[in-house]
């Protein structure tokens, strides 16, 4: 039998076949991927090949295969430096979700995600939420950020969970696809979610003001699906991203506005650096390329991952 793996906890998974039958599923024995360390050998969003058995009566599935991926998104393990965690597999369109305060999400942050998304060729959405909170300075805030990003190609809405504004923007992306939702605890991913599908009614917590962090909520990526023929993953709110399995030399080519200019650098193999001639350094000068984009890729290149929790870059 085959079906697509809906939510993981740990040594469980389960599956939903083409005919919509569910089915608890597990692996047997020592199951790994040639080429990933990863601390989930099955994310959700995979497609699996299994086999039922039944133990005292109850029915489950035996998983022996999976299906080849288009694409994934992986992040490093918080404590296993070494190894990565596959947050989904199979994925359409991922929306990253962005809170200026309350919790603030940082440019390092988003640009890391961008890069890792870029790597594995996913289309990226920014949603900057909340914008019904926030005062005129924010709202500015909001607004340059998204001048930002837009000016390199990526799209970005503002919405509001709360008040429902460009919530039928997002759904209207959604259609006949496989999104991801991801970003930090707190910015709003559950309630956003809600508001697409009211009848999913997935747990929300307040942010705790102490930490201006959210609960976290969610422990476990899930998919569900909705009722305007999309599919939805939600995943646990995401602390930190870490840049995994990425040469020094190919970190550039996933920053869209370097990779446009980089065949104008004296040097083929320009790491934009301190080589002379180099077109990224100089569009930086003139304040085409922005200081917090170039900033982020001198860090994932000089290999800041260890600190990317807690840099506190952002006083901007």
């Amino acid at each position: 039998m085959t079906g697509r793996v809906y939510k993981s906890t740990g040594s469980w998974y389960t599956v939903k076949t083409e005919l919509g039958e569910i089915y608890e599923c597990r692996i047997k024995g020592r199951f790994r991927i040639k080429g990933i360390k990863s601390t989930n050998p099955i994310a959700v969003g995979d497609i699996v090949d299994f086999e039922l058995e039944t133990d005292n009566n109850q029915e489950s599935g035996i998983i022996h295969n999976i299906h080849e991926r288009t694409n994934y998104i992986v992040r490093k393990s918080v404590n296993l430096s070494k190894q990565t965690h596959i947050i989904s597999a199979n994925i359409d369109l991922v929306f990253l979700m962005i809170t200026i305060n309350n919790p603030p999400t940082l440019t390092s942050f988003i640009d890391r995600f961008l890069v890792t998304a870029n790597a594995y060729s996913i289309k990226t959405v920014l949603l900057f939420n909340k914008i019904d909170t926030y005062d005129e300075a924010t709202l500015n805030e909001v607004k340059y950020l998204a001048h930002v990003y837009r000016k390199i190609g990526y799209e970005c809405i503002g919405v509001s969970a709360i008040t429902g504004k460009n919530v039928d923007k997002v759904k209207a992306l959604m259609q006949n696809k496989v999104s991801l939702f991801s970003g930090h605890s707190g910015v709003g991913k559950s309630t956003l979610i809600n508001a697409i599908e009211p009848s999913l009614n997935i747990k929300t917590k307040e942010i705790s003001t102490q930490h201006m962090q959210g609960q976290h909520t969610t422990t476990f990526a899930e998919m569900f699906d909705l009722s305007f023929g999309a599919k939805i993953i939600d995943t646990p709110g995401i602390k930190g991203f870490g840049v995994v399995d990425m040469d020094k030399e190919e970190v550039g080519d996933y920053f869209p506005e370097f990779f446009e200019l980089k065949h104008h650098c004296k040097f083929n193999n320009c790491m934009h650096i301190q080589e002379p001639k180099c077109a990224v350094k100089e569009a930086l000068d003139k304040g085409d390329i922005e200081f917090s984009r170039y900033r982020s890729y001198l860090q994932i290149i000089e290999g800041e991952d260890e600190h990317y929790r807690t840099d506190n870059w952002e006083k901007e």
